[in-house]
């Protein structure tokens, strides 16, 4: 029943927002989580503002698809329109998370693409992760936070959302994605990690190349390929 799901989701975004804060993502309340039931199209997303101790399952949000509150108290984060952009867009995706993490934040802020150096990247990120333009005047007069979402789906008009589910948004922070609002926060750890990583990488040798095919396709296809063999699949 519908009732039963959106109350597990509840229960799920909000674990996922306090691993945001576990895993040393968000400072006081930077950052946000939200998943999507697809069989309503409601959203269940972190409300704006709020300190991450004061969070229950009954402090979510839900909105609709076009971000109008369907339950809750409270307001749903600023961010909510570029949340409902990527779930419009990305149609296979089921969590979202938004953060101002140190190292994705700084190679955002620094508008770079983080590069895929190493086979640490290449086992969760097929390639560089993209950073997108700076966000137009215009844009940010019309609808900032929406707009903020049609920024990153004009990035990946010629990339796979499905094998690289990150993107940096430039001078501002990071977006990861995934089947649910676990895999989202998971899959921000890794890209805050490599972003340390790699930052590292580039101090120590300006000159560092990307890793070659050949080694991506290898770390990256074995985990995530149709012939993947990671792990303990039969």
């Amino acid at each position: 029943m519908r009732e039963n799901r959106l109350k597990k989701l509840r229960e799920d975004v909000c674990e996922a927002n306090l691993e945001l804060v576990k895993k040393g993502l968000v400072v006081y309340t930077f950052g946000n989580v939200s998943g999507i039931d697809r069989e309503s199209n409601i959203i269940v997303i972190k409300p704006s503002g709020v300190d991450y101790n004061k969070l229950s399952p009954k402090t979510m949000v839900l909105v609709d698809l076009d971000g109008n509150i369907i339950e809750g108290k409270l307001n749903p984060s600023s961010d909510t329109k570029t949340h409902s952009k990527l779930y419009k867009e990305f149609r296979d995706i089921g969590g979202i998370s938004h953060t101002h993490s140190r190292y994705a934040t700084a190679w955002a802020q620094a508008k770079m693409s983080v590069p895929c150096l190493g086979t640490t990247h290449a086992d969760y990120f097929y390639g560089e992760v993209p950073c997108t333009k700076v966000i137009r005047n215009e844009q940010i007069e019309k609808d900032y936070e929406e707009e903020t979402g049609s920024l990153i789906i004009e990035t990946f008009k010629a990339i796979d959302y499905h094998c690289m589910k990150a993107v940096l948004v430039s001078c501002h922070g990071s977006f990861t994605w995934g089947k649910d609002a676990k895999e989202a926060v998971f899959l921000s750890v890794m890209l805050e990690e490599i972003a340390h990583i790699n930052f590292m990488s580039v101090l120590l040798n300006p000159h560092v190349k990307s890793i070659k095919k050949s080694l991506l396709d290898k770390h990256y296809l074995r985990k995530h390929g149709k012939d993947s063999y990671y792990g303990q699949k039969r």
